[in-house]
């Protein structure tokens, strides 16, 4: 790796993004590239690093920007390639949910059940919404966290397991060394977009994006990251919080792209799957929801969630289980493995029904 001009790099990047809105500049890729290299690296002054980070979201960044961005921390970044063929990737916000409970989490043993290898990653904890997430859902289910990349990809791999979780502390030590300097910009910069399109596990011959999202400014820029970090699919749903699964009771948005080519937008009806709710996600138990300060115990909701997902992998009915029928149908659909999401849908149902999803998910335990 090149030796960096630290100081140089981020007084040019500062200057040309933080000059107010009438006379800021954009960055170029080598420009951002450098400049999150420099940081990364814990070069950059922090004080510097949060000023670029904040102006760069002021400014609104650019797709230069953003790849720029993307390639460093994929520069830092332990990949690993599974001993299959193709490897589906599954992303939810990292900074988790609060309005209801993810069961996502279990959607990659599901993907496994039915036949392809799946990955997810993530983190403990971070903003803005500090919420629940897939690793502390799982870890309450029972489910190893800690898994370097070159483990998950050896239990894709493994022919009764298929699925892994990653974390970002082993997958991507720098990135996740700036957590107290994300909390401290407290709103969300750059790297809260790029870090879920990283793919820290990849299949021998294809990898594909599944993710969700909520304005529509970003899918576009989804897609282009996906693309530029190597996905020969993407998926990207408009979900409950941004995350992967679209609500359970209203029509919704899959934004998608094969062989890298353009996006073209599917509109989904739950109802069209035969699901038929009055709740968007799996809902806080009453005795779980926020106080009157307005505060959460994620503790307490991450073992909810598994709970909730444990009953889902026993076929149990309600919520949990449309809501991984409902992804997992989203997936197979998209990637070629049924004629349409209604059949795609019955095929996760029978997994979860005969108890082939619970034994993947016991499997990695």
């Amino acid at each position: 790796m090149a030796e960096l001009n630290a100081p140089e790099i981020m007084r040019s990047a500062i200057q040309k993004v933080a000059t107010g809105p009438e006379y800021s500049k954009d960055l170029s890729h080598d420009e951002a590239h450098d400049a999150m290299q420099v940081i990364l690296q814990g070069l950059a002054d922090p004080v510097q690093a949060g000023v670029l980070l904040i102006a760069l979201r002021m400014k609104r960044e650019t797709l230069d920007e953003y790849t720029g961005a993307l390639q460093a921390v994929r520069e830092m970044t332990d990949t690993a390639v599974a001993e299959v063929p193709e490897v589906l990737d599954v992303s939810d916000p990292y900074d988790g949910f609060t309005r209801g409970l993810p069961v996502s989490p279990f959607l990659p043993a599901v993907m496994a059940a039915c036949g392809v290898p799946t990955v997810s990653h993530g983190l403990e904890s971070i903003g803005p919404k500090y919420g629940v997430t897939h690793r502390s859902v799982l870890r309450a289910a029972g489910a190893p966290v800690d898994l370097t990349t070159h483990q998950a990809a050896a239990r894709l791999a493994d022919a009764d397991i298929g699925w892994a979780y990653v974390d970002q502390a082993q997958f991507c030590p720098a990135l996740h060394a700036l957590a107290d300097l994300r909390k401290r910009i407290v709103k969300r910069p750059i790297i809260t977009t790029i870090e879920t399109l990283v793919g820290p596990v990849r299949g021998k011959a294809r990898t594909h994006m599944m993710a969700g999202y909520v304005h529509k400014a970003y899918p576009p820029i989804y897609a282009h990251l996906a693309r530029f970090s190597g996905f020969h699919t993407a998926a990207i749903v408009r979900g409950v919080e941004g995350g992967l699964t679209p609500s359970l009771k209203q029509p919704a948005a899959l934004v998608r792209y094969h062989d890298r080519g353009p996006e073209e937008v599917m509109q989904l009806d739950p109802a069209a799957l035969g699901i038929r709710q009055g709740t968007r996600a799996v809902p806080i138990p009453p005795e779980l929801a926020a106080d009157g300060s307005g505060a959460l115990d994620i503790a307490a909701l991450s073992r909810a969630a598994a709970e909730a997902g444990l009953a889902a992998l026993h076929g149990e009915a309600g919520p949990a289980r449309d809501s991984l029928a409902y992804a997992g149908a989203i997936a197979l659909f998209n990637l070629g493995r049924a004629e349409d999401l209604a059949a795609a849908a019955d095929r996760v149902r029978r997994v979860l029904d005969d108890g082939s999803a619970l034994a993947r998910f016991r499997a990695a335990a």
